[in-house]
């Protein structure tokens, strides 16, 4: 039995939502500065796993069925930032389908504990909030090879073209008809890029006038399921040319904007939501018969230990020490020490780098901090290397003079700020973090060794 209407069910999958059955459209007044423009945000976590991905993982799924790509007793394995991970487990529960998900340890913990508790198997690797996808020691990386054996199969939300074509089935019409076709501008934060192509394909067919706005994080944040627009230009989704317009947002107004939804307009919206409204506000004016549709992707719960990071005054009493897979205070020291490294007096971009190394007499001491088998595979022309495990006791291979310029090298820019922590421990007192890493090196085409 299936009624929407009284939303009485037999199947789980049957409330997943659709035109006949959509997510809310909730009007925001009291956080709204406009006096003629409507905004709405779209409430995904009432998905019935929790997101929007919801959408895409059984979109992507039934895709792949029909396809014959996939059947009975399926092993799959996908690099995830979290959503659609947990809307995989669920759909693969359901399916009984078994999942793997190589992913970041930067991704809220409690994502990875309710990935494990759902039941995927769950690999947690060095690797930036959503996976870089030329990174070899990150989950993509970690997922082709799980998907080149004949047993495994990866859906690889990065490349499939079901993952937009669930906005253009559902998430789109839905939008639609709920407005009854006034919708003048459609708002989305960008992650794998998957909503708002989607839904600016369909929005756009049904009026090209529609305005889709995009809004990406700055480089260096911490949202989860977000990317900068470097990290962007890595994503096969990404189409800008369609998109009406690109808004940056700081991580700070990102958390703050998810603060006010949650207190002023009574909204337990995430960080993504946040980033998303921050962005409206900055890229849209009032008008008379403006309607705003804002995606929010998924509800604060998931994200209480992005909230203690952000808002210490809110951090829970811990009686007996830090609960079993939460954050220790050691790890927490880590992650404000790694956040407060991330600025323009500690890091650098690889046009720094690059032009030091064209400079005849280099005085600059490129210090790569990535395995022997990594650094061996490709690095940074003129780097050296020493493992981070091993910085603080290779003081001979390090510079005699403490005021030499230091830059520290990894893939994406995560272990070279812990390098620089170290040498700084250390008394050098110019040292600075290559933004992007290697990654961020090979994708503008410079050369390695």
């Amino acid at each position: 039995m299936k009624d929407h209407r009284t939303r009485v069910y037999d199947d789980v999958l049957d409330m997943l939502s659709s035109e006949e059955n959509p997510t809310p459209l909730l009007r925001l007044k009291a956080i709204v500065p406009f006096a003629q423009a409507k905004v709405y945000g779209k409430l995904e976590w009432y998905n019935p796993f929790g997101a929007i991905k919801d959408r895409v993982a059984a979109n992507m799924i039934h895709d792949a069925e029909a396809k014959g790509l996939i059947g009975s007793g399926q092993k799959l394995v996908e690099p995830t930032s979290g959503n659609t991970g947990l809307g995989l487990a669920m759909m693969a529960n359901e399916r009984k389908y078994s999942l793997s998900t190589p992913l970041s340890k930067a991704i809220p913990f409690e994502k990875r504990v309710m990935l494990r508790f759902f039941g995927a198997e769950v690999e947690e690797l060095d690797d930036t909030l959503c996976p870089a996808p030329g990174a070899p020691e990150g989950a993509i990386a970690r997922a082709l090879d799980k998907a080149a054996k004949p047993e495994f199969h990866m859906l690889n939300q990065y490349d499939n073209e079901a993952n937009f074509e669930a906005h253009i089935k559902t998430t789109g019409p839905e939008i639609w008809r709920q407005t009854e076709g006034k919708v003048t501008h459609f708002v989305a934060a960008l992650g794998t890029c998957g909503t708002v192509t989607g839904n600016g394909r369909y929005l756009k067919s049904k009026n090209p006038d529609i305005k889709i706005i995009g809004v990406h994080p700055a480089e260096g944040h911490d949202i989860p399921g977000v990317r900068s627009l470097r990290q962007l230009k890595q994503t096969k989704l990404f189409h800008p040319e369609e998109y009406d317009q690109l808004v940056e947002v700081s991580n700070r107004e990102a958390f703050d904007m998810c603060l006010r939804l949650n207190r002023e307009a009574c909204v337990i919206a995430g960080p993504s939501s946040g980033l998303a409204f921050a962005g409206m506000l900055k890229a849209v004016t009032d008008a008379p018969n403006a309607v705003i549709v804002v995606m929010f992707p998924d509800n604060i719960f998931k994200y209480a230990s992005s909230i203690e990071k952000h808002f210490p005054q809110y951090r829970a009493a811990r009686h007996g020490g830090t609960p079993t897979g939460g954050p220790s205070a050691k790890e927490q020291m880590m992650d404000m020490l790694l956040d407060n490294a991330k600025n323009t007096r500690t890091t650098c971009e690889f046009g720094h780098v690059k032009q030091a190394i064209a400079e005849p007499n280099l005085d600059m001491v490129i210090i790569d901090v990535r395995s022997a088998e990594q650094y061996a595979a490709k690095h940074v022309p003129s780097a050296i290397n020493i493992p981070l495990a091993e910085l603080a006791e290779r003081k001979d291979a390090l510079p005699v003079d403490h005021d030499t310029p230091i830059v520290t090298v990894c893939n994406l820019g995560i272990m070279s700020l812990k390098g620089l922590l170290i040498l700084q421990s250390l008394g050098y007192g110019n040292v600075k973090s290559m933004n992007g890493g290697t990654s961020a090196w090979v994708d503008v085409g410079l050369p390695t060794e």
